[in-house]
């Protein structure tokens, strides 16, 4: 009998099909995963911005994750955008009591527009309850400053620092983004808190506007490949190499007025490492 691989997303709803649940769920399906979601919230947002944020009662989210998961079960978990402390709590408590290792979490805080993704109060019950769960986290160069309260030069030298203060702190390996760098040569930097190793992950800026759910994307991917049994330090190099593809791929498409979504790699052209 065959088995999918299984990979459930908690995040919140795009309208305009470039981020969130949509954008992990088109990911997963193009690396040959069996994508299962848990919804958090509805966002009313295009290209051109979020709008309004409508939450999810977290008992309906709980509702969503323990029905996946009692029947179907799961490989990896991808969390995304949470929204409240309540959501945060609940999610941290579910895994406390499901065996599910490969959990990986993008701790999205504010859109790019400016409207707030999580609430103040939610970031330090994620801190202290959730991130110890996870196996990996995924903070752009904006969020790891949040999460460790100061600024950080988006240099490579100190780049490196915060993603080793942040394994450090929170118990979790780190894959630092570098989308917030300036010049045209970018590396992220993975932190690998069970090898004690840090990685770079070169690469040469994109000129695109089509950048909508980047993020996401790339923690779907690292999720993907996790449950496909990669190591972290090939999940770490397959993401990377994933949503880059993908840029590339996506610069010279027109959707929309603001920025469109990242291009999605079909199925038959990504890598599938046994």
């Amino acid at each position: 009998m065959k088995h999918y691989y299984r990979v459930l997303t908690i995040a919140g709803s795009d309208s305009c099909g470039g981020a969130g649940i949509q954008a992990d769920i088109k990911t997963m399906h193009s690396l040959g995963c069996y994508a299962m979601s848990a919804i958090t919230a509805v966002t009313v947002q295009n290209t051109l911005g979020v709008s309004q944020v409508h939450g999810v009662p977290t008992d309906i989210v709980r509702g969503q994750i323990e029905a996946v998961l009692d029947d179907i079960g799961a490989d990896a978990m991808k969390i995304g955008m949470l929204l409240t402390a309540d959501n945060v709590a609940c999610v941290a408590e579910l895994l406390l009591t499901r065996n599910i290792n490969n959990v990986v979490l993008d701790p999205v805080m504010v859109s790019t527009s400016g409207k707030r993704l999580l609430a103040e109060d939610a970031i330090g019950v994620m801190k202290e309850e959730l991130f110890p769960l996870t196996r990996v986290i995924t903070p752009n160069l904006p969020e790891a400053e949040l999460l460790l309260g100061g600024s950080i030069e988006s240099d490579e030298e100190s780049m490196a620092s915060a993603a080793r203060e942040l394994s450090a702190r929170f118990g979790t390996s780190v894959l630092l983004k570098a989308g917030h760098m300036e010049g045209d040569n970018l590396v992220d930097f993975f932190y690998d808190n069970e090898a004690k190793v840090l990685i770079e992950l070169p690469s040469k800026r994109v000129e695109s506007r089509n950048t909508h759910g980047t993020g996401c994307t790339m923690s779907s991917a690292f999720a993907s490949y996790l449950a496909k049994g990669w190591s972290l330090q090939d999940a770490a190099r397959g993401a990377k190499e994933y949503i880059n593809n993908a840029i590339i791929r996506g610069a010279d498409y027109e959707i929309g007025h603001g920025h469109g979504a990242t291009f999605l790699l079909p199925s038959a052209e990504t890598e599938n490492k046994e």
